[in-house]
């Protein structure tokens, strides 16, 4: 660990390094140095991202975009160059280290603890489109192949019905038929971004509240983290996914259905952020927002649904049906958003 540190471009050496956040996917320390200057160093996880210098071309290229596009220092990532200018080690064994200087003075919120902090959560995500308006989106890699092709999630699903590998495709026949019913809709964003109706953006691609870093005293949000999956998209897919966790009065994985529902005052509360934040949007972008809402909805629920049928390879599970759980509440989220339908195109009136 000590050669890994001392490989980058730290301000004073380091005394001290220890396990930092709740990060499933990146192995992460906070690292301190003589000087009191801290950062935070990152093991990549080149299991799920096999292409490590694509996925860094992006980081590298959108760090240094935003650091152009912000005053404080504390409302971008900064990535920190290793001694011979490089972005990020590539050590004897083959693992990938990067290192970020440390946003001082804040704090990430596992989950909103008031509908201000899901208001902020909107702004910090809307600002991060309105500030990479510019940036030549289809300059970016794809990280995640397809990652928000909704219809070749379907082909997916239906792949997995017609294999039934693990013999589970009969005894969760209803949700299948719910799902496969919905198909006609997996298309529609997509087919809107190939015909240039939706401008291509810069999306982050993982608008959860925990990707947001909040100043420690004012609560007011700082930036965005997490920007592996940072790729060309639709804004509708930010929002969607946003309301999608956010806006539900149940965790994604609750198993009473009943305490799942569609919180409509935070859906508005997100949406007066979100589109207050993003003044860039068009017309036809606003327009499409809640029905990203929708389709991440729907995405997520084919997704869940898909991998449980296909033995749990994909999403990390507690026990046998933690992924049908999930497919379930994504489920019950459609059909609220169905019934309330009217409601939610009032709040964009």
């Amino acid at each position: 660990m000590d050669k890994i540190i001392s490989s980058f471009a730290l301000k004073g050496r380091a005394i001290s390094e220890k396990p930092f956040g709740q990060g499933h996917i990146n192995k992460t320390w906070l690292v301190e140095t003589d000087t009191g200057a801290r950062y935070i160093l990152q093991k990549i996880n080149n299991n799920v991202f096999k292409d490590v210098p694509s996925l860094m071309q992006n980081v590298s290229a959108i760090c240094s975009y935003l650091a152009t596009q912000v005053q404080d220092l504390r409302e971008c990532l900064r990535l920190v160059r290793t001694l011979d200018g490089k972005d990020y080690l590539t050590d004897e064994e083959g693992s990938c280290f990067r290192v970020y200087e440390y946003i001082e003075d804040s704090i990430c919120l596992e989950k909103a603890e008031s509908p201000a902090d899901f208001y902020e959560s909107a702004v910090a995500f809307g600002r991060f489109q309105k500030l990479l308006g510019s940036f030549p989106a289809d300059t970016l890699h794809e990280t995640i192949p397809d990652f928000h092709h909704t219809p070749k999630r379907f082909l997916n699903l239906k792949k997995a019905i017609e294999e039934d590998s693990f013999h589970r495709a009969e005894s969760v026949r209803p949700e299948i038929e719910f799902y496969l019913s919905l198909k006609k809709e997996a298309s529609v964003l997509q087919d809107k971004r190939d015909s240039g109706v939706l401008p291509l953006r810069v999306t982050h691609n993982d608008t959860k509240l925990n990707n947001v870093m909040f100043d420690r005293t004012t609560r007011k949000a700082l930036c965005v983290v997490d920007i592996d999956t940072v790729m060309p998209g639709l804004a509708a897919y930010d929002f969607g996914d946003s309301i999608r966790f956010g806006a539900s009065t149940g965790a994604e994985d609750e198993q009473d259905l009943s305490k799942v529902s569609l919180d409509l005052e935070l859906y508005r509360t997100y949406t007066d952020g979100f589109v207050t934040a993003c003044d860039v949007l068009t017309d036809e972008e606003i327009k499409s927002l809640p029905f990203g809402a929708k389709l991440m909805t729907l995405e997520n629920g084919i997704r869940f649904l898909t991998d449980y049928l296909e033995g749990d390879h994909y999403f990390s599970i507690a026990y046998p049906e933690h992924n049908l759980v999930r497919s379930r509440t994504q489920l019950k989220l459609l059909q609220e958003t169905e019934r309330k339908w009217d409601q939610i195109q009032n709040i964009f009136k």
